[in-house]
This record gives C-alpha cells, structure tokens and sequence, in this order.
C-alpha cells in the first residue's frame, strides 16, 4: 500500500456510493441481527443481506466474512476488486470473492469513518487464532479510550500505540497535528491507509518505534493510549496488540512514569489500562507511588478480575482455548501469578494533568458502577472542580442532575439516611448528614457557603465557627465530585 495511491481515494468514492456507512448496515441488518453480530454471530445477519445490493453485498463481504459473488463484488466495488487482491484486501477465485482484510464503518464524533484492520477472529465459534503482529480493529477498549478521551480543542496529540489508527482518527478532529506510533510494522501501514481512506486533513505524522521512543524530547497537549497491557510472565509467543514484552504491568507504570516528561503545561494523558493487585497492598497506594508530583491525578479502577478468570479471559483472546496445551499455559501463568503475589488485576482509567500545582488533585477511586458515556466531560469537570477555589465566600449552586434519596421509617420525623446521588457523568452518590444535606439544598448561588452554614448552624443550634472548619472541607469534596458547582454567567 503506497502512501501515494490512489486506492484509498477510490475505495472511499466505492464505499460512499454503496451507502457502507455505520447507521445504514445497523438499518439494514435490524436490531436483533446487528446485537448478534456485536457477540460475532453471523447468522441473523446473513438472512438479513441477500438482496444483492452493494450495502448488502459489503456487508457479508468484510463484516460477516462470507464469500460473495464475484459479479456482486464488481458491482459493489466497481472496478477495484482486482487491485484491492493485488493488495491484500481481497482473495479471488473463479466466480467468488473473500475479504482477507477487515473494512468496517466506524461512527466517531458525528463523522462517518472507515477503519481498515485485520479480520475479527471468532466468527460463530470458529478458529480464534491470531498471528504475532495482528492488527486489531475497532474493540470495546478502543471505543472505551474514545469516550474517556478530553475532546477540547488542542494543538498537537500523541496517539501512543496506534494500531490500526483509530484514535488518531479521533484525535484529528480536535487536534492541530497528531503523532501516532506503534512498534508494528503492520499496524502503521494500516494507520497511514486509514488516515488516507478518511480524507484526514490534519496533519498526522505516523512513526516507527517503542513507546515514547520516536518522540524523544517533544511535548503534546493531549496523550491518549491504549498500551498493550496484559500482565502476564511475558513468556511464550507474543501478541503484539495486547504483550508489551514487559512482565507483570511495567508497561503501564513506564507510560505513567514517562509521559510528564512529554506533555505541554496543562497537558493530559489518558490510560486504559490493567494493573497489578498485589497480595496485602492497596492498589491505590501502589498507583499513586507512579504519579509525578506535578501532576494531578484522578485514576478510576472499573472492574476487579482474580487469577483465574483473568487468565481465562485472556487464553480464549488468543484462541487457546480447546487447544492441546490450554491447561499447561493456564497451569504456568498462575504459577507466576502466585510467585510474584499478585491478589488480582485491576482495568481502568488513570487520568493524569500536567498542572504544576503545589499541591496536585489526586483521586484513586473505585467505582464499577454504570456511568454515562462518553465520560470526557466527566472528566474534565473533575479537573474544572478540582482547580476551582472554594471557601467560606464562594457561591455554589447544585447541579442539576443531583437528586436526594432519603431512607426512614414511614412517618418519622427525619430520615435515617440521606443520599445525595447524580444522573449523569460517574452517577457518585455519597451519603449525606443533616448539616451537608441542608447546605446542598440551600445552594442556589443566593447565599455564600458561609452565610449558609452559619443558618444551618443557628437552625440546629451548633456552634457556627465549629460548623465551618468542619464542614468547608466537605463542600470542597461536593465540588470535586461534581455535586455543586458555580452559578452560570
């Protein structure tokens, strides 16, 4: 695939005229059919597609990876179904046509997009296996960056570990220029065709190299990566997509250590990513322990997987499951899990800023609860209450997605708990006093937080100074959290 082609600018006209766009295959294939094909299910699918037309005929081509008719790929590709075999894309034989490359429709920040990739593995149960350079397509942890990445508008971004290109392609819409670099070969000519395929006019300089190696002494506003981060003795064969090389999880704990070093006063880097748990230890505290201290910090642990289900996740990721020496690589891997104590594995979100503060934001919180997506604004709230200067003077009001739960005895007096819990964002709730639940409920931007402590304190008969040096420490955590906020201008 040369970088000067024209293949990608006919593949685009080919795929735009057939109408191969992400909302029109979810019509065409219906609900049931497209939830089916979300498990790698095909058979809903393929009943729903054999009309003949070009969306239909694409559709089972590199979605479904059926074979299709070779005078129905002509049509559905007029003209390129002898160059896209010459170049990988496809393979021909007499009267049939297969995909030998992924080409799928991605719907990313209300723009259409084709993302390019090797073909998903697993389809109704087959073979799951993968070669060492893979390059993987659109995932849950790819759209799962996506909507934790902060979309201000910025002037260079680091895509640390691209892949096939799909953050780049994110990072592009709100970026002046964007580095992406990867270690595989593949993945990087596949990037370079995406962002050709997309027509991307930002300018984006795609690299060769090892982490932060090819951006030696550079710096960019926005870092987002989904480094290759399962924790494993890094023995064996190697997956680049999802192996580092690093044992246990160095590669998230360089990446946090490093990216200081590369980003921009004010800059973020973003990180999906697994960690160690280890026998006896807080993950908190050993996270933290990564975190420069010019930087603010909010990292959210998700999910909590023990041993085993995890080396179980990961064996059946790589298509080992079934296979002769399954119970001889899981028996090997918890052995390791066990001889460097590792308790369990945590996924999530570290969040870093580089602020330069005298005294950094940091929140390690564990949350696996629902969230609303995509979570960025949620993020960047936690920055904007987290940098906000909140006293006895400040005027707060209460967001307007916070709602009060109260929990009794029917007809007592006062409620036996107070839950102060938001609709939107993280959805935190916390448990509220009388004193906090009063203040909450008072702050409509009228009276400062110490006008209104000072009513509270009158109203239940405590004493006023008291109140205020306990209590405006809780309104900086209600700010923080994203339960009061400033008054709109």
């Amino acid at each position: 695939m040369s970088e000067t082609s024209d293949l990608p600018a006919r593949l685009r006209e080919a795929l735009g005229a057939a109408r191969f766009g992400y909302d029109e295959v979810a019509d065409l294939l219906g609900p049931a059919a497209h939830q089916a094909l979300a498990r790698n299910e095909t058979t809903p699918a393929l009943r729903r597609t054999t009309g003949g037309s070009p969306l239909e005929t694409l559709t089972r081509l590199f979605l479904l990876q059926a074979v299709v008719d070779a005078d129905a790929a002509e049509r559905a590709l007029p003209g390129l179904v002898d160059r896209l075999t010459a170049e990988g894309f496809l393979e021909r034989s007499v009267g049939e046509v297969a995909a030998r490359l992924d080409v799928r429709p991605y719907a990313a920040d209300g723009d259409a997009l084709w993302v390019v990739s090797d073909l998903t593995p697993g389809l109704d149960g087959g073979p799951n296996r993968v070669g060492p350079e893979h390059v993987l397509g659109i995932s849950s942890a790819s759209t799962s960056l996506a909507q934790l990445t902060i979309r201000d508008r910025v002037g260079r971004s680091l895509d640390l570990g691209t892949g096939c290109g799909v953050q780049a392609l994110h990072l592009a819409g709100h970026s002046g220029a964007v580095v992406a670099t990867d270690v595989n070969e593949r993945a990087l000519r596949l990037a370079r065709f995406n962002v050709a395929l997309n027509d991307v006019r930002t300018p984006v300089d795609v690299r060769a190299g090892s982490f932060f190696e090819p951006v030696r002494g550079e710096r960019f506003d926005l870092i987002a990566t989904n480094p290759p981060f399962v924790i494993s003795p890094a023995t064996g064969e190697r997956l680049v997509y999802r192996d580092s090389g690093l044992p246990g999880d160095r590669v998230v704990e360089h990446i946090v250590r490093t990216a200081p070093e590369h980003l921009t006063d004010g800059g973020w880097c973003q990180v999906l990513a697994n960690w160690i748990v280890p026998v006896g230890t807080d993950w908190a505290e050993r996270l933290s322990s990564w975190i420069d201290p010019e930087c603010d910090a909010f990292v959210v642990q998700r999910e909590v997987l023990d041993p085993a289900s995890y080396v179980e996740l990961w064996l059946k990721d790589a298509g080992q499951h079934g296979a002769p020496d399954y119970a001889a690589r899981y028996d090997t891997w918890l052995s390791w899990f066990e001889e460097q104590g590792i308790e369990a594995v945590g996924f999530g979100w570290i969040n870093l800023r580089r602020s330069g503060a005298a005294d950094p934001a940091r929140e390690l919180l564990e949350w696996p609860y629902d969230v609303e997506q995509p979570i960025a604004s949620a993020i960047g709230d936690w920055a904007a209450g987290a940098d906000a200067v909140v006293g006895a003077d400040s005027h707060l009001v209460v967001r307007s997605d916070v709602q009060q739960e109260t929990t009794g005895q029917p007809g007592a007096a006062d409620p036996e708990v107070v839950v102060l819990r938001q609709q939107r964002g993280l959805r935190r709730a916390r448990r509220a006093d009388t004193v906090e639940a009063a203040l909450v409920g008072a702050c409509d931007g009228d009276l400062s937080v110490g006008q209104i402590l000072d009513a509270v304190s009158a109203l239940l008969d405590l004493d006023p100074a008291q109140t205020r040096t306990t209590y405006l420490p809780v309104v900086r955590e209600l700010v923080t959290e994203g339960f009061l906020g400033a008054p709109s201008r």
